[in-house]
C-alpha cells in the first residue's frame, strides 16, 4: 500500500520487511537542505535549478539568503525541513553536528514521515552512518550515506564524485538529484560504505597533498617559475587533482578554503581510528595528520587545505634565508 501525504513525492511501498521507493521528479518531490556552507550552497542551488521545490536550515542564517532569493524556504529547524520533505539533505561539519541535525529532538528523524528518505553528504564516521540507517529503518525511512569529493569548485560547477552507502532501492530512487550535483555518482554497497570509500579518498589526498607542496617548495628553490612547473608535471604521470586545481592558488598566495584544514584534520582522524580499529598501520597519513595539527595550532584552521605550503615553508626558513613566500 503506497503512504500518501501532503503532495505525494516519494512513495514508499512495503511487503513485508522489504521497502522501495519511487524514483524522485521535480514536479513531485520536496527536497530539504540543511548545510549551506561552501559546498552545501552550490549543491542545493543545482536542485532548485532543476526545478525541486527546497526547504532549506543553516546554524547561521545569512548563508542562505543566496537560496532564499532563488525560491527556497528557510526554516529555523532541522525537523521543520523534514517536516514538509520527502528528501532530506544534510552537509555538516563534524559528525557530532550530524547527529544533531538528524538523530537530534529538533533533527530531521523527528519530522520526517515514513516513507521519506536522508541523505547525509558530510564526511562523517562508517559507525555514525550504521547507526543512522538502523534508526531511519525503524521509522520507516531510508538513510543513505553520502561523501562526496572536489571542493568548492566540484560542487560550484556541479562534478562532484559521490559515493553512496545504504539502500539500493533509496539510491536508485535520488539518483536523479545527485545526477544534479556530481557527474561521478556510484553505489558503493551498505550503510557505512560510502563514509569507508570517502576514507579511501581523504588517506590518497593526504598523500598528494604533501607531495604537492613539497615538490613546489622544491621548485622555487631551484629557480623554476612554478606555474610553468605545474603545466608541465601537471599533464604528465604527476598529474592530479590537486597540483592542477591547488597548485595555482599557492602560486598566488591565495589560501581560501575550498576545504577547511579543520575538516580535513577531522576526515583524518576518522581515518587513522578507523585504520586502528581494523589493525592497519597508516604512516603517511599519520606524517600529515601531524603536520596540519600544527597548522591549526597556528591559527590556520580556517584556511584551505593547500595552506600546507605554509607549515613546510616555514620549516625551511631558518636555513634557506631567502625561500620566498608562498
Amino acid at each position: 500500500m503506497a503512504l500518501a501525504w501532503g503532495r505525494p513525492v516519494v512513495s514508499i511501498y512495503q511487503t513485508g520487511q522489504n521497502m522501495q521507493w519511487k524514483q524522485v521528479t521535480p514536479d513531485a518531490t520536496r527536497i530539504g537542505w540543511i548545510g549551506t556552507g561552501v559546498m552545501g550552497r552550490w549543491m542545493c542551488e543545482h536542485c532548485i535549478r532543476a526545478g525541486y521545490s527546497v526547504r532549506v536550515h543553516n546554524r547561521t542564517v545569512s548563508r542562505t539568503e543566496p537560496l532564499r532569493n532563488l525560491g527556497a524556504v528557510v526554516c529555523d529547524t532541522p525537523r521543520a525541513v523534514a517536516e514538509g520533505s520527502d528528501v532530506v539533505f544534510t552537509i555538516v561539519g563534524l559528525p557530532s553536528d550530524v547527529r544533531q541535525v538528524i538523530l537530534g529532538p529538533a533533527g530531521v528523524l523527528a519530522g520526517m514521515r515514513p516513507g521519506g528518505i536522508v541523505v547525509d553528504m558530510t564526511t562523517s564516521k562508517p559507525s555514525l552512518a550504521v547507526e543512522i540507517d538502523a534508526a531511519a529503518g525503524a521509522a520507516g525511512v531510508a538513510g543513505l550515506d553520502a561523501p562526496v569529493s572536489g571542493g568548492d569548485i566540484g560542487a560550484r560547477e556541479a562534478r562532484l564524485a559521490i559515493m553512496v552507502g545504504g539502500s539500493r532501492e533509496a539510491y536508485d530512487a535520488v539518483h536523479p538529484l545527485l545526477s544534479c550535483m556530481g557527474k561521478t555518482i556510484t553505489y558503493m554497497g551498505g550503510p557505512g560504505q560510502g563514509q569507508n570509500t570517502k576514507m579511501v579518498n581523504q588517506i590518497l589526498i593526504a598523500g598528494t597533498m604533501i607531495g604537492m607542496v613539497e615538490g613546489l617548495l622544491y621548485a622555487v628553490r631551484a629557480g623554476l617559475d612554478p606555474t610553468t612547473v605545474i603545466n608541465v608535471v601537471g599533464s604528465g604521470a604527476a598529474g592530479s587533482w590537486s597540483i592542477n586545481n591547488l597548485g595555482p592558488r599557492i602560486v598566488k598566495g591565495n589560501y581560501d578554503p575550498g576545504f577547511m584544514v579543520d575538516h580535513f584534520v577531522k576526515d583524518m582522524g576518522i581515518a587513522l581510528a578507523e585504520a586502528e580499529r581494523m589493525d592497519l598501520i597508516l604512516p603517511g597519513l599519520k606524517l600529515v595528520h601531524e603536520l596540519y595539527t600544527r597548522m591549526q595550532a597556528q591559527g590556520g584552521g580556517r584556511l584551505g587545505t593547500h595552506a600546507l605550503m605554509r607549515v613546510v615553508a616555514d620549516m625551511n626558513r631558518d636555513r634557506i634565508r631567502d625561500l620566498p613566500k608562498l
